[in-house]
């Protein structure tokens, strides 16, 4: 295998192993090939699930769940498929992520789309997605070429994922900040609202209350000469 597919499997390996997480494979066109460049990495059990090898449009349907209405309107090789893909290898194993592949690795096509192109779909607990690009070779490398652009679309969207995860993050963390301090303005607002309220009636008490000793009834009138 390529010395920059190795590096590049171990990148995605560390990242795995970083974050905690476990992979699952469902393959296509390349028929094993990333799960046996992948676990050539030792301690593969740490982060490898399991993986599929659904070569036939029927397996697609039958193990992967793939709508047979989807491979009918836009075939086998598109990023509806490969999401579809991805997605049914995530509900059928314990992994945190899924990758899959559907590609045309030639010598020949349908007719209708070129010999190379490749997609590959990537699912999680919140996102999904595929992407695709056309490799130009024999069919033994563009297997190998096919394996290569999924591990780099991998990394790419873990690396996305960590990033909004940390923004989000960041995000409710400034929320909670500002929500905090709001309270505390609205306790401040609220103790000096009770305050002035006090002194407001310690004032009127004082106003009206009748000196100490004096019977508030009393005539004001009696010790006034006329």
């Amino acid at each position: 295998m390529d010395v920059e597919i190795q590096t590049d499997a171990a990148r995605l390996v560390r990242r795995l192993r970083d974050n905690g997480l476990r992979i699952t494979f469902a393959e296509s066109c390349t028929g094993g090939l990333l799960a046996s460049t992948m676990t050539d990495i030792a301690g593969a059990s740490e982060w490898f699930e399991q993986s599929w090898v659904t070569y036939a449009n029927d397996a697609k349907v039958r193990v992967l769940g793939v709508d047979p209405e989807v491979l009918q309107r836009k075939g086998a090789v598109s990023a509806e498929v490969a999401v579809q893909m991805a997605t049914g290898a995530l509900k059928a194993s314990k992994a945190d992520i899924a990758l899959s592949i559907t590609g045309i690795a030639g010598p020949g096509n349908d007719g209708a789309k070129k010999v190379g192109l490749v997609y590959v779909g990537v699912a999680s607990g919140d996102w999904k997605t595929a992407e695709m690009t056309t490799i130009g070779g024999t069919r033994s490398e563009n297997k190998v070429g096919f394996v290569h652009f999924a591990i780099r679309v991998a990394i790419q969207n873990m690396d996305a994922a960590v990033a909004r995860a940390v923004e989000k993050r960041e995000a409710d963390q400034r929320r909670a900040r500002e929500q905090e301090a709001e309270r505390q303005l609205r306790q401040v607002n609220r103790e000096a609202k009770e305050a002035s309220t006090r002194m407001d009636t310690a004032w009127v008490e004082a106003a009206w209350s009748p000196p100490k000793g004096v019977d508030g009834e009393d005539n004001l009138g009696d010790d006034v000469e006329w």
